[in-house]
């Protein structure tokens, strides 16, 4: 591929200069008006890296479910799920994590850049329990940057608007894509019919 960028000072003159409010916005740990985005946010995207690769996982509860123990520690409870644990097991070797919350409505979106390790403390998961159930570890992530982004990418994108939402069954299914994927034979159309009650009895 021709025109490539290889150099930072290439890259920089490309785009110019960095605005002071984009500077300015950053912070090495949770300041009150960064706490309220994440206490009101239902949904957040982890990324990790480990020898593996790359992996980002989405992570959603009710809002506020990342808990701030205080300025520099996020508490994010690992719910119920398919026992990839792929996030886990880089953090288990790669402590560097980003987060990226959204909140529903709300353009602008707030990142976290920090350091997570795994907690398995009985009293910790006992805290983050729902209808009885805890969940089997908590990570816990010492903040090292946060800064909201800019609504641009909401704006652009229409995230939030009802009318640009598509359609379920315009797209493939789980279950259509399990089987088109599976080198066996694959009752996909068994697994869609299953798939909203087990969701709903396994969420937590």
């Amino acid at each position: 591929m021709p025109d490539i960028i290889t150099t930072l000072p290439e890259l920089e003159s490309l785009y110019g200069e960095v605005s002071k409010g984009s500077l300015l916005k950053e912070t090495d740990r949770i300041v009150p008006e960064y706490r309220a985005l994440i206490e009101v946010a239902p949904f957040v995207a982890l990324a990790t890296s480990g020898p593996e690769g790359l992996d980002c996982s989405p992570r959603g509860d009710g809002p506020g479910f990342v808990r701030v123990r205080d300025e520099k520690t996020l508490l994010l409870p690992d719910r119920r799920g398919n026992n990839r644990v792929d996030s886990l097991r880089n953090i288990v070797r790669d402590p560097n994590v980003a987060l990226l919350f959204l909140i529903p409505g709300i353009g602008e979106t707030l990142r976290v850049n920090g350091r997570a390790v795994i907690s398995v403390e009985p009293a910790l998961l006992e805290s983050f329990a729902i209808d009885g159930k805890a969940p089997k570890s908590v990570i816990a992530i010492t903040v090292d940057a946060v800064f909201f982004q800019c609504a641009r990418a909401i704006l652009r994108s229409e995230l939030w608007n009802p009318d640009k939402h598509v359609a379920r069954g315009s797209l493939p299914s789980a279950g259509q894509i399990l089987a088109a994927l599976s080198p066996e034979r694959f009752d996909g159309e068994a697994y869609d019919k299953a798939l909203p009650e087990r969701q709903k009895t396994t969420l937590y």
